[in-house]
């Protein structure tokens, strides 16, 4: 808990105020529908630092920024963001608040798993960060072979349109230890349903396997108390039958041949009402090596 605390702070001071702090939200304005379907988009943005031609992020993040504009989603869960291009979308996306923390030190150290959420819609009343290790409350621990530290930020948010509240969580998963991304599904869930607090949960993320994969069966398993899926895999609660033209990793190439490795998933608290793979490019540019994926989803009752 003091980690959780001291990351906390030390968020709240470097930027000003606006990340990690409720005090930054307002109410929203005129009469707003209750229970307005949310939406929500998953976006591996590409690590900053990466000078290879296509990866540039000057020669890239007006189309990032455009690409996440034009879905405009009410929460964005960005992965691979280091301090710069974390502080440039929050600056751009002033309509809403971040939250985040380097996979390095729990600060400001690293790529961050970072969370935007709409600063009219909703309220922060919880969240923090664990790291996807045996020592899960050690910022910047590494787990079962992986080869940097992963870790899971997650919020709880208060909807202030319908007074519910949800939870989210954003991570991205090693993409070399089929060990470390097994052990990271199995502490998700053990993890996440003590922090959601019987509240509904949607999981943005990056994690470099497919839906064949042990990890996603994990994560997909039967509830043995509830007797029903833990989680529902939005973009197939849609897509029914799958295609062989699903892939969201393209290396900048925007190839769809293959399977998806970037989910949205969220438990049976929710219902998907649609869910895309947003293939956004200009020509032969395109905004990162990964293709966005969304959701929009409402509450079930």
């Amino acid at each position: 808990m003091n980690t959780l605390i001291a990351v906390a702070a030390c968020c709240v001071l470097f930027f000003g105020g606006l990340v990690c702090a409720q005090s930054a939200d307002t109410q929203p304005q005129g009469d707003q529908p209750q229970d307005k379907p949310i939406k929500v988009m998953s976006f591996n943005i590409r690590w900053g630092g990466a000078a290879d031609p296509p990866s540039v992020w000057s020669k890239r993040h007006e189309r990032v920024l455009q690409t996440i504009k034009a879905y405009d989603p009410d929460i964005l869960g960005v992965q691979e963001a280091v301090l710069f291009q974390a502080k440039e979308l929050r600056d751009v996306l002033d309509t809403h608040i971040f939250f985040g923390a380097g996979r390095d030190n729990g600060k400001l150290g690293g790529e961050m798993c970072a969370i935007y959420y709409r600063r009219d819609r909703f309220r922060r009343i919880g969240g923090g960060h664990f790291w996807l290790s045996e020592e899960p409350d050690t910022p910047g621990s590494y787990g079962w072979g992986s080869s940097f530290p992963r870790m899971v930020s997650w919020l709880r948010l208060r909807d202030k349109q319908s007074g519910r509240a949800l939870m989210i969580a954003n991570t991205h998963f090693d993409h070399r230890s089929d060990e470390a991304r097994l052990n990271s599904a199995l502490l998700m869930r053990k993890k996440i349903p003590v922090l959601m607090e019987g509240q509904p949960v949607i999981i943005l993320g990056d994690f470099n396997c497919t839906e064949d994969s042990k990890p996603y069966a994990e994560l997909m398993k039967i509830d043995d108390e509830q007797q029903t899926p833990w989680l529902i895999d939005a973009y197939r609660a849609v897509h029914q039958e799958r295609s062989e033209e699903e892939a969201t990793y393209h290396g900048f190439r925007g190839k769809r041949e293959g399977s998806r490795i970037d989910w949205v998933l969220h438990s049976p608290g929710f219902v998907t009402l649609n869910a895309t793979i947003d293939t956004t490019h200009e020509g032969l540019k395109y905004p990162s090596d990964h293709f966005p994926v969304t959701a929009e989803v409402r509450w079930a009752d």
